[in-house]
């Protein structure tokens, strides 16, 4: 009688360093505002009177987490494997295979097979950096047609020596946030179809950071009320 061999695992993923993406806009206003809440915090509870210190510590717990959320925290992480969008109140975890397209409008966006959609905090779309880099290509592209038939000191040298044109840097000019998206869009098509990039998409509520921003806001309500 025949021992019936165990079915194999599923193939594991070995570990893929993460690529970062953030807006660094977004964390230099997050910085400037919590400085601007901590100053005007910290000042009404040392020296204020009555209820006032008591009212500035629950505005306090409540504006922290929600600027923090909404300007430091947003991140996308995408490696061999996987896509994780770190937004303001959610994790998304979403494997290649999961991965149905990219879109770009007035916000990036990404759809999983299911049609769902998911923001992508992390990577602002700037209609001025759509426009500084059209502006940029075009430049590049007068330049390039002006400098044609144009001889150097020492003749038409090639690329980057005396004589020759300047080095120019490859492909079109494009905004932050489109070269970000082009880069993902890359990972999806070339990993959406490997073994290690299929799984399940799970969604978690960050509740690290919606607990504070309740229990503040009633605090606030309940200081106000009986002021």
């Amino acid at each position: 009688m025949s021992t019936p061999r165990p079915s194999s695992p599923a193939p594991q993923a070995p570990a893929s360093p993460d690529r970062i993406y953030r807006s660094p806009s977004g964390i230099a206003a997050g910085v400037l505002l919590l400085a601007i809440v901590g100053w005007l915090g910290i000042d009404a509870i040392v020296v204020g009177h009555g209820r006032t210190p008591w009212l500035a510590l629950a505005v306090l717990i409540l504006i922290v987490p929600a600027v923090t959320a909404f300007t430091l925290r947003p991140a996308v992480l995408a490696n061999e494997h996987r896509l994780r969008v770190r937004n303001p109140l959610r994790i998304i975890t979403l494997p290649w295979g999961q991965v149905e397209m990219f879109r770009s409008g007035y916000t990036n966006e990404v759809f999983d097979k299911a049609g769902t959609k998911y923001q992508l905090w992390a990577v602002p779309v700037s209609l001025r950096a759509r426009k500084r880099a059209a502006s940029q290509q075009s430049r590049r592209e007068a330049g390039q047609r002006g400098g044609r038939g144009r001889r150097g000191l020492f003749g038409p040298g090639p690329v980057g020596v005396p004589g020759g044109p300047a080095a120019e840097p490859e492909g079109p000019a494009r905004a932050e946030g489109d070269r970000i998206m082009d880069e993902l869009k890359d990972l999806l098509e070339s990993r959406g179809p490997a073994a290690t990039s299929q799984g399940e998409v799970t969604v978690r509520w960050a509740y690290e950071v919606i607990a504070p921003v309740i229990v503040g806001a009633v605090l606030v309500a309940i200081l106000s009320a009986v002021a």
